[in-house]
């Protein structure tokens, strides 16, 4: 099968770590979007990518390219599709559209119908028979792309979101997901053979998606996919990858990768979440307030997503939050780089230190900048940093 186009989608701001994730894994013709990255793959790759990925939301294979004039265009388009080939008659399906400047389509959802027409009319004539629509929990989810005269027609491969990888022992509405601490972490540019530190780490994603990275351990492994229940599934081919996942990963790390917090619930989570992927061996946890801590192993690189500030009566904790960081990475992590996620400008001025690079990203609908500071070693009793600087 000759390779086709798909599209992986993430976390705005994070599609350079995917660019480079998808390189890594061999696609050709990646190319950054916004919201994510097209790259051409066979099927191999593609089962492949959402095994591996680390940093997408969603990988979609591409079924339908091309322009059109108007919906009439867009029904005979999509009929040209053999679809018997992609679901059964008794199997479910939902599509969802998205139409910018195209009248003849009146809004997305008559474009919507008009595909779906089109996709149980195809099997229906092979079958007489034809599928139901869920829109809930569809077995083929497709997703139609329309702009101007241009359309694009994609079949979803993933299922539901890749950032749920399967570990999180109850559904905790984490301030970050799997998807985008593991992007967070490609942009550094950690080498995962030196020990990390998250001095606040709430629930654990970042030490958790550190490890599990750093321990060459798939993060599909623990989940099903969409792709899994299609006609055309090469379950021999997925078979495959999957056994070769399992040799690849690693038991343990001859570095640590530490997380603390002061909070007991929060530290209850990471534990579980650690456990529940397999990575109980791979990262400690610590109870503790930042101005107490005491690392056990002077870290490389500190990575963290610190409260913004979003609740009234947070303002002064939040301020001596801060402060206590800054304090900390200068008294405690000589040497070191730290990264710190940032979603409030006035409050990373309390840091009292100079970054050295700023990368705008989305997490969730909160506008951040994913900020770096190079912490260097004391001389002579001055602060190893410049100014204070967001």
């Amino acid at each position: 099968m000759r390779p086709r186009r798909h599209f992986a989608a993430c976390t705005r701001g994070l599609e350079p770590a995917l660019v480079d994730e998808l390189t890594e894994l061999g696609a050709a013709h990646v190319t950054e979007r916004r919201g994510g990255v097209a790259f051409e793959a066979d099927k191999r790759l593609a089962y492949t990518a959402n095994l591996w990925l680390r940093s997408a939301i969603r990988v979609q294979e591409e079924l339908v390219g091309g322009r059109m004039r108007d919906a009439d265009d867009l029904y005979d388009a999509v009929a040209s599709v053999p679809w018997t080939r992609y679901i059964h008659p008794d199997q479910t399906l939902a599509v969802s559209a998205s139409v910018r400047d195209a009248p003849s389509l009146r809004h997305s959802g008559y474009a919507a119908l008009r595909v779906k027409d089109a996709v149980v009319d195809v099997v229906r004539a092979k079958h007489g028979r034809r599928p139901s629509v869920d829109t809930k929990f569809p077995d083929l989810a497709l997703k139609l792309v329309v702009h101007g005269s241009r359309l694009l027609l994609y079949r979803d491969l993933s299922g539901r979101s890749l950032h749920k990888r399967g570990w999180r022992p109850v559904q905790v509405k984490s301030p970050l997901n799997e998807a985008t601490a593991a992007g967070l972490l490609r942009l550094t540019g950690w080498d995962r053979e030196s020990p990390l530190l998250d001095p606040l780490c709430g629930s654990g994603t970042l030490p958790i998606e550190a490890a599990l990275w750093a321990a060459d351990r798939a993060p599909g492994l623990q989940r099903p996919f969409a792709f899994e229940q299609f006609p055309d599934h090469d379950e021999r081919l997925w078979e495959e990858l999957l056994d070769d996942a399992r040799r690849r990963a690693k038991p343990t790390l001859p570095f640590a990768i530490d997380g603390a917090d002061r909070h007991d619930g929060a530290l209850t989570l990471a534990a579980e979440g650690a456990r529940a992927a397999g990575a109980q061996d791979l990262v400690r946890f610590t109870r503790s307030d930042i101005h107490r801590l005491e690392p056990d192993t002077v870290p490389r690189l500190v990575v963290t997503n610190p409260p913004y500030g979003e609740r009234l009566g947070e303002g002064e904790d939040l301020i001596d939050t801060y402060r206590d960081l800054g304090k900390f990475l200068k008294a405690k992590c000589p040497g070191a780089t730290a990264w710190i996620l940032s979603g409030n400008r006035e409050l990373t001025k309390h840091l009292g230190m100079r970054t050295s690079r700023r990368v705008p990203v989305m997490n969730g609908p909160i506008e951040c900048r994913w900020l770096r500071y190079e912490i260097l070693e004391r001389r002579n009793g001055t602060s190893p940093t410049g100014p204070a600087s967001s």
